[in-house]
């Protein structure tokens, strides 16, 4: 089934759009605080479609994500009560508590790993609020976590280029179902050891 083929060309077409940097740094601001969609999925294609402007766009979608992390930052600050609903709704209360605790543990490091990881980004800006972390490591773990990622797909994108995307568009429906199965079996997995 080419599912993922047929968004990976949509995606792409998007990004050549010429706003789509206007479009980035909104999904990247959005994605920090309450959004689903990572901004991998236009950062990249988007590199592809202009690899000159790698580093620009890479920037671009670290100061959108960190500004977005402080907006989920001052959710959990002063308005946790109004989106504890939305997380127990949407099933994400078990790993707001699960984040919770690793703040108590690790605090910095959570942040930054949270940042460069595919967790939820968004768990742990709100989460950081909540807990009144304070306001300079949550900023610089951030900027780290985050960029660090996002230069990295952005140097992969650009270092890659044509051969990249065609890799990409010849591949992209076996990743999305193999990223689909390992995210239900990761499900599965924490399911069964609670």
């Amino acid at each position: 089934m080419r599912l993922f083929s047929k968004l990976y060309a949509r995606v792409l077409q998007w990004s050549r759009h010429r706003h789509a940097p206007r479009f980035l740094a909104g999904l990247s601001f959005a994605e920090s605080s309450f959004f689903p969609v990572p901004p991998d999925i236009m950062l990249a294609p988007m590199t592809l479609a202009n690899p000159g402007k790698a580093w620009k766009f890479a920037t671009l979608t670290t100061i959108a994500s960190v500004l977005g992390g402080l907006l989920g930052y001052l959710i959990g600050l002063f308005a946790f009560e109004l989106v504890e609903p939305l997380l127990k709704g949407a099933g994400y209360f078990p790993k707001y508590l699960q984040v919770r605790e690793w703040f108590t543990e690790w605090g910095f490091w959570a942040i930054f790993l949270a940042g460069f990881s595919p967790i939820p980004y968004k768990l742990f800006t709100i989460s950081a609020g909540v807990i009144s972390m304070a306001l300079l490591p949550f900023i610089l773990a951030s900027v780290i976590g985050r960029g660090a990622r996002f230069f990295l797909v952005a140097g992969l994108m650009a270092w890659g280029g044509e051969r990249m995307e065609e890799s990409l568009h010849k591949y992209i429906d076996r990743i999305g179902w193999i990223t689909v199965l390992l995210i239900a079996l990761v499900v599965i997995w924490v399911k069964l050891n609670r």
